[in-house]
Order: structure tokens, then sequence, then C-alpha cells
């Protein structure tokens, strides 16, 4: 189930992210960073509403929403985007609208979270295993 993903995470493996971030508009030095870090994304589920924290050396974002009701989210690089969560199967996805629309897919396989981040022809996978 989707609300598996309550816990915090921490990053153990990425493929194809640079490819995700320069779809996305993201400039050489941001990507840069972001591909050194290892970020940890913290998921809390309290009376119907989510957040998302993700957190890095040099960056914090912390969303906040409910199923199904479109919000303003300014996502790590900036961009500023609609995004509309829902549930998809055991899976949170996260579909933001703006230039150019991506989708983040977040479900839990082996008690590991298989995050995939989507934008025209690209995808890209992230996993994060469950962080004490």
């Amino acid at each position: 189930m989707a609300t598996d993903l309550a816990g915090k995470w921490i990053l153990e493996s990425s493929e194809n992210f640079d490819e995700y971030m320069k779809a996305v508009g993201v400039g050489m030095v941001m990507r840069k960073m972001a591909n050194a870090a290892t970020p940890t994304q913290e998921i809390k589920i309290e009376d119907g509403t989510w957040s998302i924290k993700t957190s890095t050396t040099f960056k914090t974002t912390d969303i906040q929403f409910k199923i199904d009701e479109e919000f303003d989210e300014t996502t790590g690089d900036g961009r500023k985007v609609k995004t509309t969560c829902k549930i998809d199967g055991n899976a949170l996805v996260q579909d933001q609208k703006g230039s150019p629309d991506s989708i983040l897919s977040r479900e839990v396989k082996d008690d590991k979270m298989h995050m995939i981040l989507k934008v025209n022809d690209i995808t890209c996978t992230r996993i994060y295993k469950r962080h004490a």
C-alpha cells in the first residue's frame, strides 16, 4: 500500500538522474551538486495530509498535500509547477504540470522505495532504503 511509504528513506542508487535533470532544464552547476548529494526523504501521513521533506546538504524541500487536490509546488531546482498527487495501486504518483510536465512515482518493493521520475521520453530510477 502507498501508506508503506511513511518513514525516513536515504538514497541508495540512482540511474539516469543527470539526463532527467537536463530534460527539466537544470543547469550544469546545480546538476553536479545534485548528482553528488545523497538525499533523505521523510514521508508523513497525518489526518489525510501527506508531507514529503527531501533533504540534502545544500537544499531542503518540503511539500504538503491531500490526495487528488492540486497545489502549487516549487521543485528542488526552482521550477513552479501545479501538482496533483494520487494513489495508483500501491504507488503515490506526483503529477507535475509545468514546463515541461513530469511525473514522479514512489512505491515500496522489497522494503525499498522505488522512485521513478519521468519527463518526455526520459525515465530516471532512484532507489531508497529505510533510514533509522
